[in-house]
């Protein structure tokens, strides 16, 4: 049985509703120097199936919980099972209800982490670091020189 709703701009989602947890190693680029945080961040059903069949990830781990016990109204509360340092990711409740969804719409990716239950044997790798901050700089010598003929009806 589920509970009456208390997301006003999800109407469609329950406290009950499953939510899978990932605390993900990320990278701050300041003042040149990089520094190494970890985020909570949801983890929608299709990211979770290609974690597990073994794609090298910024996941340490994974924890299955519900709504309800992570965002209660505005506030967000951390599960014990994560670090004290680590920090919600931005738009942390657009990003978990958005994740809800995904199981709702495939509820037999809920049995690969059950509620309640985590799960840290994923390919854990920071060989591709992912910079939260990172701005993209274009300068003229990125464009594509493009043949003659490219654009000329022949």
């Amino acid at each position: 049985m589920t509970t009456a709703t208390s997301y006003p701009n999800a109407p469609d989602l329950s406290e009950d509703d499953y939510l899978l947890l990932g605390l993900a190693t990320c990278f701050f680029k300041e003042d040149g120097e990089v520094q190494e945080v970890n985020i909570i961040e949801p983890i929608p059903s299709a990211a979770l199936e290609a974690i597990l069949k073994g794609i090298p990830t910024s996941y340490k781990m994974a924890v299955a919980t519900t709504m309800g016990a992570v965002l209660v109204g505005d506030n967000l509360h951390k599960p014990a099972d994560f670090p004290e340092e680590a920090q919600f990711s931005d738009e942390f409740a657009f990003r978990a209800i958005a994740s809800v969804r995904t199981y709702k719409n495939k509820p037999e990716a809920k049995s690969h982490i059950p509620l309640g239950t985590s799960r840290n044997d994923f390919n854990y790798s920071v060989e591709r670091k992912r910079v939260l901050n990172a701005q993209r700089v274009i300068r003229k010598e990125d464009n594509v020189k493009q043949h003659s003929h490219t654009h000329k009806v022949l």
